[in-house]
């Protein structure tokens, strides 16, 4: 992936004599995530247990390893630019692995947190505006925690494409023409197909994918319109169905007689 180089040229060090750099320390903290999920203060510990040069540093550089040796290299790291970090790593993927960026799927889920986090009220910080958690529409069924907006974008064969966070009270609706923007940088052409559920389905969003060349696949909820007028047409009439999906119900193992179809037509009411 080259994740190491891109780390550096976007967390660069700036005092040269230090024997840890700041993408170095990145470095140590995402192996340990993939390894143990321990919390920062416990990651020397965890590090010590094993060789340092699975790590991406040598003996010498691991005794220098401290949380607080990672909490300056966040600290950098949130000064960074990481949606361009994110593109380049997205895309050095997809040359590396042959990732298709020509079906991406979006979706968004509640992070709770437990805790006032009084200070984390979406504030300005070094000219960045960190995201607020607060409360909101909680997916998980706990309104009674405060909570962030995780969004994640994922390739057809699952790989994340895009993924970042938003204050923990922001409508899903509003999300998408981000999202979108930023898969348009990552597959380098506005014509890859875009699937969502039914909050992209606003007349904003669908007219900004549809001007600018791209495509989408949504849900249409009864509030719309259209909803409506098909609901009517179809009383005296009798819908060109046109089949494109016809396989066995994935929910259904205990009968599999029962399929998932789907058929499509065009609007012609």
């Amino acid at each position: 992936m080259g994740l190491q180089a891109l780390l550096e040229k976007y967390v660069p060090s700036a005092d040269r004599r230090s024997a840890l750099t700041h993408a170095q320390a990145l470095g140590v903290l995402l192996r340990s995530i993939l390894v143990e999920r321990e919390p920062v203060y416990r990651q020397h510990e965890t590090v010590h247990g094993f060789a340092a040069g699975m790590f991406g540093i040598d003996a010498e550089q691991m005794q220098r390893l401290s949380d607080d040796r990672i909490g300056r290299a966040l600290d950098r790291l949130f000064d960074a630019d990481r949606g361009a970090l994110l593109t380049e790593v997205v895309i050095a993927v997809g040359l590396r692995f042959g990732v298709a960026f020509e079906r991406l799927h979006n979706d968004s889920t509640s992070i709770a947190f437990c805790g006032q986090y009084r200070s984390a009220s979406g504030r300005a910080l070094r000219a960045r505006t960190a995201p607020a958690i607060t409360f909101g529409f909680s997916k998980d069924r706990r309104p009674d925690l405060k909570q962030l907006l995780f969004i994640l974008s994922v390739t057809a064969e699952g790989v994340p494409a895009s993924f970042r966070c938003a204050d923990g009270n922001t409508n899903d609706s509003v999300t998408h023409l981000q999202s979108w923007e930023a898969l348009r940088a990552v597959a380098g052409r506005t014509d890859f197909l875009y699937v969502a559920d039914s909050k992209l389905c606003s007349y904003e969003n669908m007219q900004h994918i549809h001007a600018a060349g791209g495509r989408f696949v949504t849900v249409m909820p009864r509030s719309r319109q259209e909803d409506g007028q098909f609901r009517k047409w179809v009383q005296d009439h009798v819908p060109a169905w046109e089949l494109v999906w016809d396989r066995p119900h994935p929910r259904c193992w205990r009968r599999p007689e029962i399929d998932h179809v789907m058929r499509v037509m065009p609007a012609e009411y």
